[in-house]
């Protein structure tokens, strides 16, 4: 009988496998640097410098890495050459789609976003495959635009407002969708699109596509490209038709047993409140999310991005209504959140979506909950723990970035793959 405390082994590393580790070892090293020589991956990494020098010019003939000029450590002997990151070759594709828009975002090895194509739809009550099948049109063109810049992306990674697991959207209530197996969808819609030639100029073979929870992509993107310093845990809500969570801890998704974690747009604030797309009542977005705030404005409650920045502009004009508006949502917001920080102990809180130019007036009826509300007493008004998300913190970035994770994690198996 299996002794259930028993951790499973997992297979013994051959010579092989302990290669690919140190290559992207060296290839992460470099990443994280910037520039850097082979002495200075070598003394961070471990590795011998005649190891490091090997890995790194396997990295320089697959195309990883780059190197150029002399660096002086201060050390005797001769300088290095200056090692980084390719800024053409592999990249990532992030593909965005959300209820009433739909971003694509191609980002290089260093993380510099190099294309961006948005296109602001209304995907509500449009089937599934067509909305996916205007995504890979987008996501096209923004390849087109890649590879002008001798980019060619690895793969692609789809955010999507919902539950996302297994390569289908178990439940995206606001856009309707139940069971959609996206991944498939999407790979089937790009692949019949006439599409750039592959970095070798043959045609170019489908690529792989991965999903998940658009709030999860954008809190990473807030991670690894935003602000935060050296905060790494955090809860990130993005505000847009629906409010999505994500929850951050040690610089990594608290993902939950099945993915589905950080649903705070459905958080309830009233059993016998106003009707839910999920199906229950008194939700959180009914009460904070972009349709509530516009329609408590007197504006359209369809009229999307028009519609907020149309928001924004009334309450700087000091409209009552608008600051009303804006400043219920943040009580109830606050409220919601004073008991996430209670569960949770985040670091700090950081608001983006529509929530990012309404902070100026959200950010007082939430922190004022907070301060009243959390029992550690560190929230107090002011305090720097409630902040705007960055402007680099969206989820088709954070997606694009995804796939530069997973090929920095593996450079190898993208190398294998680019070759066939």
């Amino acid at each position: 009988m299996t002794n259930p405390r028993t951790i499973p082994l997992a297979a013994k590393a051959d010579k092989d496998t302990v290669r690919r580790h140190n290559l992207s070892l060296v290839l992460r090293s470099v990443h994280d640097e910037g520039e850097t020589t082979r002495a200075a991956v070598a003394a961070r990494s471990g590795l011998t410098r005649a190891a490091v020098s090997s890995l790194a010019e396997q990295l320089l003939d697959s195309g990883f890495l780059t190197e150029s000029g002399k660096a002086f450590s201060g050390q005797a002997g001769r300088p290095g050459t200056v090692l980084k990151v390719a800024r053409s070759g592999f990249a990532g594709l992030g593909i965005e789609i959300n209820i009433d828009y739909v971003a694509v975002c191609v980002v290089d090895l260093a993380g510099t976003d190099r294309v961006r194509r948005t296109e602001h739809l209304d995907n509500r009550g449009v089937p599934a495959a067509e909305v996916i099948a205007r995504a890979a049109r987008i996501a096209a063109q923004a390849l087109e635009s890649a590879a002008e810049q001798d980019l060619h992306p690895a793969a692609a990674h789809l955010a999507l407002p919902g539950l996302v697991s297994g390569g289908t959207v178990r439940q995206a209530p606001n856009l309707g969708w139940n069971r959609v197996a996206v991944e498939g969808i999407f790979a089937q819609a790009f692949s019949q699109l006439r599409l750039p030639a592959a970095a070798d100029g043959s045609a170019r073979r489908p690529l792989p596509v991965t999903s998940s929870n658009e709030a999860d992509a954008a809190a990473l993107a807030e991670l690894w490209f935003g602000g935060l310093g050296k905060i790494r845990t955090f809860l990130y809500l993005t505000g847009e038709i629906g409010i999505g969570g994500a929850l951050v801890v040690d610089g990594q998704l608290l993902r939950g047993a099945n993915g589905f974690a950080g649903e705070i747009g459905h958080v309830v604030v009233d059993e016998d409140g106003p009707a839910c797309r999920c199906g229950a009542r008194g939700c959180l977005e009914q009460y904070a999310g972009q349709a509530a705030l516009l329609r408590a404005a007197g504006i359209d409650e369809n009229a999307g991005q028009a519609g907020v920045a149309d928001l924004e502009r009334r309450a700087a004009a000091g409209d009552e209504r608008a600051i009303a508006a804006v400043t219920e949502a943040g009580r109830t917001l606050g409220l919601v959140l004073s008991s996430a920080v209670n569960l949770l102990d985040p670091a700090a809180i950081v608001l983006g979506g529509t929530y990012r130019g309404l902070m100026p007036w959200l950010a007082e009826p939430i922190d004022s909950r907070l301060e009243r509300r959390v029992v550690s007493g560190l929230w107090t008004a002011g305090s720097g723990r409630l902040r705007a998300s960055s402007h680099a913190g969206d989820a088709a970035r954070g997606s694009a970035a995804l796939v530069v994770r997973d090929v920095l994690a593996d450079p190898v198996r993208y190398a294998e793959r680019a070759a066939r």
